[in-house]
């Protein structure tokens, strides 16, 4: 367990690609940055100069690394399996909307997805990230997807998964988990 209650966690969604631009979920396929998308991660690294961090963190999906490399931390990051974004399954490229003509009233948090992972496999997934967070001597950076984060940072507050669902994210944003005391609180949330 992180006993250093003055570290925090920063966690960084990649940048804007076709499909976050387009609503559509994305999962497991590997689509690229969006020039905006670039962009956004220079902007990323930015915000971050002259930080430094004991571990840095990346899902092995080409958004994430390349938000990652292009923020200036590509160098210093491990590729975790686990910080790869939930699997939609059989929703994987859809939209909401679409989904919901189909499905009326339907949410990933209550419903989930046919052929794809639960919400709490997705939980299993950030319970191991954070135990690797908790090992960290210092600050650490988390590049990764909208859902695994939020699912991620319930987690971190003691929260059920589907709790996730409160913590709305958008692309290339910052936000920050670390403490009170001892306890974990959301320091940030979605900055830009």
């Amino acid at each position: 367990m992180m006993t250093d209650f003055s570290a925090e966690v920063v966690l960084v969604r990649h940048g804007e690609t076709e499909w976050s631009r387009d609503g559509k979920h994305t999962g497991r396929t590997d689509v690229p940055l969006t020039a905006k998308g670039r962009e956004q991660a220079d902007a990323v690294g930015r915000a971050l100069q002259g930080r430094r961090f004991a571990c840095v963190l990346t899902s092995p999906l080409s958004r994430a690394r390349e938000t990652c490399r292009l923020a200036g931390f590509g160098g210093d990051a491990v590729v975790l399996e686990d910080l790869v974004e939930w699997d939609y399954g059989a929703y994987e490229g859809r939209t909401t909307v679409d989904i919901r003509r189909e499905r009326p009233g339907w949410t990933l948090w209550a419903e989930g997805v046919p052929g794809g992972e639960t919400a709490d496999q997705v939980a299993a997934r950030a319970d191991r990230v954070l135990a690797q967070i908790a090992s960290a001597d210092g600050d650490v950076l988390v590049f990764a997807h909208g859902h695994v984060l939020r699912v991620l940072t319930a987690r971190w507050l003691g929260l059920e998964p589907t709790a996730g669902a409160l913590f709305a994210l958008d692309p290339a944003t910052l936000s920050v988990l670390g403490h009170e005391h001892e306890t974990r609180v959301l320091r940030s949330w979605n900055a830009t």
